[in-house]
């Protein structure tokens, strides 16, 4: 895509004047980083970052048939989430692929607010807006909208600062507040593994919000962050990524997402292909990979190997900086769907280095 042809974030003149990196990304032109990855990574791993997420989709659904609607589109039971709270969920083909994956938060008894990645937003909205429903709903995608994360240690301290509503808010919660009179939906969640906030509000406002999140955290040590630092903070805590970990030819069960699928919710796209695929068995499963030789680094498409045989695929491979070693989320194919705590190897550039298949996250952040 050419640069003229991606899409801006409000925030594009705030990141020019803090030095960022910028880059396409999924069709935006998007901060990649700051001060660096690895110092990015450590702010949030240590205290607090802030980034732009503006880039992600922001779709709100409302109304009496918005429960019905959403039931048939997404994998989890929507039904289970009272008001002010989140599930994580999943879009699927009729074969049971993952087309996306996504939060939805019910923010009201008959407002449901959808959060998919970026590169497939407009996708997820028209397939809500082609699935029937049975009564009256209506469909606002927030394009005037921006989106940043406060993500650390230091997050309730920094976003408590400025909504008070944060000191309080339980995990996979939300709420509704305000800052310079514009609504804010404010929730606690995040794609990092720590205590984290996520912020959704309008544009005009964005910059001060901005700028307010940052001048808090200035003081405790917390920087901006870009999507590099955000990308290994994502895979140390094994999040898969749609595009990369996800994508249509995988299943929701293959990539481990099991927990995500509620089959006795009723029908929902991909339903019978995933019940079927669980009497059948598996073809392939995501797993994780810990490298044995720190020197060895596994990228995506790298073959996972066992003796002579190919028996996977990396997906998404980094240098972790809590580990001092590689990692990755690779699928095992059949016969090679690897058992936790087996040995294989990934063949790095021609080299083979060991690793052992291990059950993500691949660092504890556990405390919420």
């Amino acid at each position: 895509m050419d640069e003229e042809e991606l899409r801006h974030s409000p925030l594009e003149a705030e990141h020019a004047s803090r030095g960022a990196r910028m880059g396409p990304f999924a069709g935006w032109l998007m901060p990649i980083e700051y001060a660096g990855a690895l110092k990015e990574h450590e702010a949030v791993r240590a205290r607090v970052g802030v980034f732009d997420l503006t880039h992600l989709g922001k779709v709100d659904v409302i109304g009496p048939g918005a429960l019905g609607m959403l039931q048939r589109v997404v994998t989890n039971d929507l039904s289970k989430a009272a008001e002010g709270e989140a599930l994580y969920s999943l879009v699927l083909n009729e074969g049971g692929g993952v087309i996306e994956d996504l939060i939805v938060y019910r923010l009201e008894d008959q407002r449901y607010f959808v959060v998919p990645n970026a590169a497939n937003s407009q996708r997820v909205l028209q397939i809500l807006e082609e699935t029937p429903s049975e009564e009256r709903l209506h469909l606002m995608y927030h394009q005037d909208w921006c989106f940043l994360a406060v993500q650390g240690p230091q997050s309730v301290r920094v976003a408590a600062e400025i909504f008070p509503d944060a000191e309080n808010l339980a995990f996979m919660r939300c709420v509704e507040t305000e800052y310079h009179r514009r609504p804010v939906i404010l929730t606690r969640s995040g794609y990092t593994g720590e205590v984290g906030f996520e912020l959704f509000t309008y544009q005009d406002i964005a910059a001060d919000l901005w700028g307010a999140l940052l001048e808090t955290a200035a003081p405790i040590g917390g920087m901006a962050c870009g999507l590099a630092a955000r990308d290994v903070l994502r895979l140390e805590m094994g999040y898969p990524l749609y595009g990369q970990d996800l994508f249509e030819s995988v299943t929701a069960l293959e990539a481990g997402l099991s927990w995500a699928v509620s089959f006795d919710k009723g029908d929902f796209r991909g339903r019978e292909a995933l019940l079927k695929q669980k009497e059948l068995g598996l073809p392939s499963r995501l797993r994780g990979l810990l490298m044995d030789d720190r020197r060895r680094i596994p990228r995506a498409h790298y073959p996972v190997m066992r003796g002579d045989g190919i028996i996977g695929e990396v997906t998404s491979g980094t240098f972790s900086p809590l580990l001092q070693k590689g990692i990755a989320l690779a699928y095992l194919r059949p016969g090679g769907v690897a058992e936790i705590g087996e040995k294989v190897e990934v063949d790095v550039r021609g080299r083979r280095g060991g690793a052992t298949v291990v059950r993500p996250p691949f660092v504890d952040r556990s405390p919420r």
